[in-house]
């Protein structure tokens, strides 16, 4: 895939990322028991680490980033969003998706792996 195509996810990772994070309201599903929230979460941090690692993004950046971002996003859910509420335990999945996405982007985008920009 191109550097373009690989920059073109790490945005979309991003913005699915950001609608779900700052969406006025999380919506209410009946999930058995499944704790679904804290999947969501572990998924929205995990997919953008690994596509924005793949798009040649400083591993350590990213990592920072989305350390950062994790508590920061529900300091702002709970201080800003009026049907939102900050939880520990949200942060704590963010955390668990950037490391899940850092374990991922390792298998896919390893070190010394050449690129091959196939656009002319």
């Amino acid at each position: 895939m191109s550097q373009r195509g690989r920059a073109g996810y790490a945005a979309l990772a991003l913005g699915v990322q950001f609608a779900v994070l700052y969406a006025p309201r999380a919506p209410a599903v009946d999930t058995g028991g499944i704790p679904m929230d804290k999947l969501v979460h572990v998924a929205v941090f995990a997919l953008p680490t690994v596509a924005l690692i793949g798009a040649g993004v400083p591993r350590g950046w990213v990592i920072g980033l989305m350390a950062v971002h994790a508590p920061l996003s529900e300091i702002i859910q709970g201080a800003l969003l009026t049907d939102r509420s900050a939880e520990g335990a949200d942060v704590v999945a963010d955390l668990a998706g950037v490391a899940l996405g850092v374990l991922v982007a390792s298998r896919l985008h390893r070190p010394g792996d050449v690129v091959v920009d196939s656009a002319v």
